[in-house]
């Protein structure tokens, strides 16, 4: 797992963590609020294990495209 997904796991971890002692204390539209934090750090934390794995599919496409071309 690469750091920049790491931390955005992390960050998720912890804002579900905090959406629930807001949930707990009551205040439900705060832990709504933090709740979707949590939800956009873990798609975050996807989308950078996704770009990690794109490039180089991107870069054989490249090439492939070139030996096309000639």
């Amino acid at each position: 797992m690469r750091m920049s997904e790491r931390v955005w796991m992390i960050l998720a971890a912890l804002w579900l963590l905090v959406a629930a002692v807001f949930l707990w204390r009551g205040n439900l539209s705060a832990a709504f609020v933090i709740a979707t934090l949590g939800a956009v750090a873990w798609f975050l934390s996807y989308r950078s294990q996704l770009r990690a794995k794109v490039p180089i599919e991107q870069e054989h496409e490249l090439v492939d495209e070139e030996r096309d071309e000639d």
